[in-house]
């Protein structure tokens, strides 16, 4: 696993931003410029992951995902740790140790997780080399050089597509495949990059309206250029793979479902839970808290389903959230304005609860069309680090009859703010921090974060009717059941159908997103037990400052306490919140 995941999973405490403006001792300065080579490693070796940050040195280029580029990044890995043990633990001020540590013990699970070879699983149905082309949708395109790196891009992409076919080869011959099940959905997905003309590939969508810098003569040899690497390499490749899944693949893939079907399974799964939880949690232990929630909630349900006047079971209330035509909007444009109108009435609440607010905007977008029918019903990407590109919230208007006005709200709370824009674009911009810490990327703290925002609307006042308030006990429940389904799915041998059924009997989303979310447990082990254990501890620890301070405990500290040191590890989390405590005690 390449330290690149490490670093973008580091981080420190906020005892740091005081160590870093004493002067560094000699072995402070040996850690610093250990992380800082390896950042720099991590941005050449991860080009695409640079390109999104915002760093434009590498944009005419795609990762090297061939075998043995992979292995040389292992064997770096092993060594950059022995470069860490050489420096002196005892000799660093506390909060170097803590970073010491921090970067340590990730490291070592990155080499751990290495011999699962995930990388020999380089796509599932919610995306992979086949919607490779909505990287162009993140990078700015201003200059004749931004232009000319995408075709270029271009140009390389048949050696991409050939590097995920060894990958994926490597994969059949270790039994470490996808299930059946959710890679039928991918031909057609492939079939939408086969086009007879390079003008209607998505890949050419930045060549469809040029910056207003570019001359004629550009724009005419631009796109000349860009039509050319897309009929003469994108397009064939894709038909090369798209006979490579058919013919190969898909008949190589698991009939059943379940990481249990792995021959490590049971090994790598115990270890995909700890890693997403960042706790020592047993799958069978992750199973039980969510078969509890579930019972909590439920419970919470009936309540509301009382409130709203409905008389009938909790199953028929679901049917009516589920199906009446009031629920619904007619068309996916209709649906974008409301989902604007939801996100908007947000913002002007936050300072209620919030004293450190992000400079950085974000905007919604629609989902892309191509993996819209295949993906969830919203996702948030994160703005580029040097202030080019705002967040972005993106909703899905497949089908818009399925997508329910209850669900908005919760959603927008999530996915937006106070939920990922405002923790991870926040995090972003504390400046003094180096590039790994501000870029961390801990799932259980920053889904855990997302799900604790939706419950913050009770809170912000808005959720004003029976519908809403359902809506964010909805949403919880979506992720309690997740830690029932996945458990069941990758431990307990559960079928996929047990597992849709136990969601369709525990929560009223319609059928298109529970079969899309049971399909996206199923291709991508263990991160859904993130979001529910995450949100668990951050309520927890708030709940027990504010019963240890009383009348000194203020929402807004408490959540810069959470907040301002970036996504941290959940353990890391409680430590900070009990030292704040202690302080103010």
């Amino acid at each position: 696993m390449k330290l690149l995941t490490v670093l973008a999973a580091l981080a420190f405490t906020a005892g740091t931003l005081a160590a870093q403006t004493e002067p560094r001792s000699a072995e402070s300065a040996k850690l610093h410029a250990l992380f800082d080579t390896e950042w720099e490693h991590a941005m050449q070796v991860s080009p695409t992951w640079a390109s999104h940050l915002g760093d434009r040195r590498y944009n005419d280029r795609w990762p090297d995902q061939s075998l043995a580029a992979i292995e040389r990044e292992h064997q770096r890995d092993g060594d950059v740790l022995k470069q860490l043990a050489a420096i002196d633990r005892a000799k660093l001020p506390a909060a170097d140790q803590l970073n010491h540590d921090l970067f340590r013990t990730a490291a070592e699970r990155g080499v751990e997780g290495h011999k699962f070879g995930r990388h020999l699983i380089p796509l599932t149905q919610r995306g992979g080399i086949q919607t490779e082309d909505e990287l162009g949708d993140a990078l700015r395109f201003e200059t004749v050089k931004d232009y000319e790196d995408w075709i270029a891009r271009l140009k390389s992409f048949p050696e991409q597509v050939d590097q995920t076919i060894a990958l994926m080869r490597e994969g059949m011959r270790r039994r470490l495949v996808q299930p059946k099940v959710t890679m039928q959905r991918v031909p057609a997905q492939i079939e939408k990059q086969i086009v007879a003309e390079p003008e209607k590939s998505p890949f050419y969508k930045p060549f469809r309206e040029f910056a207003a810098g570019i001359g004629a003569a550009d724009r005419k040899r631009l796109a000349s250029a860009a039509q050319a690497a897309i009929r003469d390499g994108v397009v064939p490749a894709f038909r090369k793979f798209k006979q490579f899944f058919t013919d190969e693949y898909l008949p190589a893939c698991y009939d059943g479902v379940g990481a249990w079907r792995r021959p490590d399974g049971a090994e790598f799964y115990a270890f995909v839970a700890r890693e997403f939880t960042t706790t020592e949690l047993t799958p069978q232990e992750i199973h039980d808290i969510g078969q509890r929630e579930v019972a909590r909630i439920r419970a919470e349900m009936e309540k509301v389903k009382e409130r709203a006047g409905f008389k009938g079971t909790l199953a028929e209330f679901f049917t009516f959230l589920r199906t009446d035509k009031r629920f619904f909007c007619n068309t996916p444009q209709q649906l974008f304005l409301e989902y604007l109108a939801t996100a908007k009435r947000i913002d002007p609440l936050l300072v209620k609860l919030f004293r450190t607010l992000p400079r950085t905007p974000y905007g919604l977008e629609k989902i892309p069309e191509n993996i819209a029918p295949d993906t969830t019903t919203a996702y948030y990407r994160q703005p580029a680090a040097d202030g080019s590109r705002a967040g972005t919230y993106f909703v899905n208007l497949y089908r818009p009859e399925t997508r329910p006005r209850w669900e908005m709200m919760a959603l927008s709370l999530h996915e937006s703010v106070p939920g990922h824009h405002l923790q991870i674009a926040l995090a972003q911009e504390q400046g003094e921090l180096p590039n790994f810490r501000r870029h961390a990327h801990y799932t259980a703290f920053i889904e855990g974060w997302g799900l604790y925002s939706e419950s913050l609307g009770d809170e912000l006042g808005l959720y004003d009717d029976p519908y809403s308030k359902m809506g964010q006990l909805t949403y919880e429940m979506w992720r309690a059941v997740r830690l029932v389904v996945d458990t069941g799915i990758h431990s307990l041998k559960w079928d996929r159908e047990r597992a849709i059924q136990f969601f369709r009997d525990n929560a009223p989303k319609p059928d298109q997103d529970i079969i899309n979310e049971v399909d996206r447990y199923i291709s991508w082990p263990g991160q859904a037990l993130a979001y529910k254990i995450g949100e668990l501890k951050i309520k927890e620890l708030r709940a027990r400052a504010a019963r240890e301070l009383g009348a000194k405990f203020d929402v807004k500290e408490f959540h810069d306490v959470v907040l301002l040191s970036g996504a941290v590890p959940l353990n890391i989390l409680e430590r900070r919140v009990d030292e704040w405590v202690r302080g103010k005690k």
